[in-house]
C-alpha cells in the first residue's frame, strides 16, 4: 500500500494547503481525496506533483507492506 503522509508533511513545512497543490498542478478534488486517504493515484499524478514541489517520488510517498500497514501512520 502506498502512504502519502510524506507528502502531507512537505506541503506543511512548505506552507502550502492541499488545495494550493491541488489548483497549482490542476487536479480534481476527488483526486487530492484519493491522495488524503492513502488511495491509488496515477503516475501522471505524482509526477505533476513532483514537479511542482521539485521532489523525488520518494520523498512524498512511501511503500509499506500489508503486514506493517497496522503498524504505520494512517
Amino acid at each position: 500500500m502506498i502512504k502519502y503522509y510524506k507528502l502531507l508533511d512537505t506541503l506543511n513545512r512548505r506552507s502550502m494547503t492541499k488545495e494550493d497543490l491541488r489548483q497549482q498542478i490542476g487536479i480534481s478534488s476527488a483526486t487530492m481525496s484519493k491522495i488524503s486517504a492513502h488511495k491509488t493515484v496515477s503516475l501522471d499524478v505524482i509526477d505533476k506533483i513532483c514537479c511542482a514541489l521539485n521532489c523525488q517520488p520518494g520523498d512524498i510517498i512511501e511503500y509499506v507492506s500489508a503486514t506493517n500497514q497496522n503498524n504505520e501512520i494512517t
